[in-house]
């Protein structure tokens, strides 16, 4: 025994070979869609619309998702005020964009030595951008870099 609802059908509980002849007769499919109701329920229905319908809702989805991308600003050590403000303007529009901000200080040669100062930089543009982002990575030294990513910051 079966529930069987959906279009043009007189929602009622049917022997299973009932409904399958229902469905038959309709030229349709009959598709359980709640197995645990007592009795379970099955909708008769053209499953190959069905599915269509649903990868088509799936890719809507997939389409509408925001999709956030990468933007990068390379900093050095001793980098000049001017400089320094002209990237950070560049990173406030990445940021506006909903884009994330990947912003590392390389190290050349015996620059290494100012690991201090690179962490610096990284900070104070982290401090000067924290109107518009957030920081999703704290400095990290990876190789001759020292990297720290920015994430947009939710505005409603």
């Amino acid at each position: 025994m079966v529930r069987v609802v959906g279009e043009n059908v007189e929602n009622d509980i049917y022997d299973i070979k009932d409904a399958l002849a229902l469905a038959d007769e309709m030229e349709l499919d009959l598709v359980e869609i709640s197995p645990t109701a007592k009795p379970p329920v099955c909708k008769v229905i053209d499953y190959n619309k069905f599915l269509y319908e649903q990868k088509k809702k799936q890719k809507e989805m997939k389409a509408k998702a925001a999709k956030v991308s990468l933007k990068e600003i390379r900093l050095t050590p001793n980098i000049d005020d001017h400089d320094f403000n002209f990237k950070l303007n560049h990173a406030q529009k990445f940021l506006e964009n909903s884009d994330k901000v990947k912003v590392d200080v390389f190290f050349k040669g015996r620059s290494i030595i100012f690991k201090d100062k690179g962490k610096y930089q990284l900070l104070k543009f982290a401090d000067e951008l924290e109107a518009y982002a957030k920081v999703e990575r704290l400095p990290k030294m990876e190789g001759k870099r020292m990297i720290m990513i920015l994430a947009p910051k939710k505005t409603k």
